[in-house]
């Protein structure tokens, strides 16, 4: 992270320091107002999207119809994460996090995936070291199967797509086969030097 704030400074001002020196100070002076105009207007399209699948989770929070949601994929939390079969409330945690990333709403998935991370800390008995689930579900959150990728279509038609849904096959195969290469590696890996050794 030193390293980073380091860099980025460095960056920008060797980029400003050539940019006037090779006579490019209008297009650098155009450059930042046009990014900042995109900028603001991308945050827009967010903020709309974000308020409409963050609406329709707490309405799915409050009704039934969340509930129902984890014990249809009851089966594939009990492959992906064995250990929680006792645990109800961290299993809701983590259906919430992958409701939310199944609509390709990262931003709600993240605090969802934290308090889900959080509750299995709690029981984790070496607390400087991540159990077989954590691990797991660090997978599973990163993958992040979308049925619906949000973001990228909100930055699409932010840029003027004409087609901003076009995406959609392309970002199915890609989550699904990084999804399912992520689960077996790491359900190897737990085979071979996971909790089963202490």
């Amino acid at each position: 992270m030193k390293l980073l704030n380091f860099l980025w400074p460095v960056f920008l001002l060797v980029s400003i320091v050539y940019a006037i020196a090779s006579g490019n100070a209008e297009q650098l002076n155009t450059g930042m107002f046009d990014a900042v105009k995109d900028a603001v207007e991308l945050s827009i399209t967010f903020l709309g999207t974000m308020c409409l699948w963050n609406g329709i989770m707490k309405i799915a929070q409050e009704t039934s119809i969340l509930h129902k949601f984890v014990k249809w994929i009851a089966p594939l939390m009990h492959f992906l994460f064995p250990k929680l079969k006792g645990n109800p409330k961290i299993q809701e945690e983590i259906s919430l996090n992958m409701v939310a990333n199944i609509l390709g709403l990262g931003n709600a998935a993240t605090p969802l995936g934290i308090k889900a991370m959080k509750s299995m800390q709690k029981e984790n008995p070496n607390p400087d070291t991540l159990t077989d689930s954590m691990a797991m579900f660090i997978v599973v959150n990163t993958a992040s199967l979308q049925l619906i990728p949000t973001n990228v279509i909100a930055i699409r038609i932010s840029l003027g797509s004409q087609n901003p849904a076009g995406i959609i096959l392309a970002v199915w195969g890609a989550t699904v086969a990084a999804a399912f290469a992520g689960i077996m590696a790491t359900k190897i890996a737990i085979h071979f030097w996971g909790e089963r050794r202490k």
